[in-house]
């Protein structure tokens, strides 16, 4: 009986080191396969997608042609940097992804004044929609040769 008890466990005993030999063959292709999969993502348009992705900002309000919106932008003088707020139209936007612009539109003393920021920039600071507007084209340049009260947009309530 003893006899057979040891054969037991010996047939026991190879059971489980032909399984852990087929558990540590199962990791190491696992190992090459993952080992394979991040050579294959590291191509040069990958990495420049992977980088862009993470420069995007997350918390940008939704922003439309016609929208009067307050900029928030950064500026550096000597050593000290504050935040200056340019508030006017969007009268144009381009681009998608990291490139993304809007052009903003504001009349300074009597002269209409544009400044184009890209919307991903780190020199952007805040941005917020004052009000929304009710235009039917996707660029506004018809508002350039406009003077005083006939450069408004409508208000649009629905967005």
């Amino acid at each position: 009986m003893t006899k057979m008890a040891k054969e037991k466990q010996e047939k026991d005993l190879e059971t489980g080191i032909k399984a852990d030999a087929s558990v540590d063959v199962a990791v190491e292709q696992k190992e090459k396969n993952t080992v394979s999969e991040t050579t294959q993502t590291l191509t040069a348009s990958n990495l420049i997608k992977e980088f862009e992705n993470e420069q995007l900002k997350k918390e940008l309000p939704e922003i439309y042609v016609g929208d009067t919106v307050k900029v928030g932008v950064k500026i550096t003088e000597g050593n000290k940097e504050r935040v200056q707020p340019y508030e006017g139209v969007v009268i144009a936007k381009r681009h998608g992804g990291i490139n993304q612009t809007i052009t903003v539109r504001r009349i300074f003393q009597g002269i209409g004044v544009e400044r184009v920021f890209m919307l991903h920039s780190p020199q952007v600071a805040s941005l917020k929609v004052e009000r929304r507007g009710k235009v039917r084209r996707a660029k506004l340049f018809y508002l350039r040769d406009r003077v005083g009260k006939a450069t408004r947009v409508k208000q649009r309530f629905d967005r």
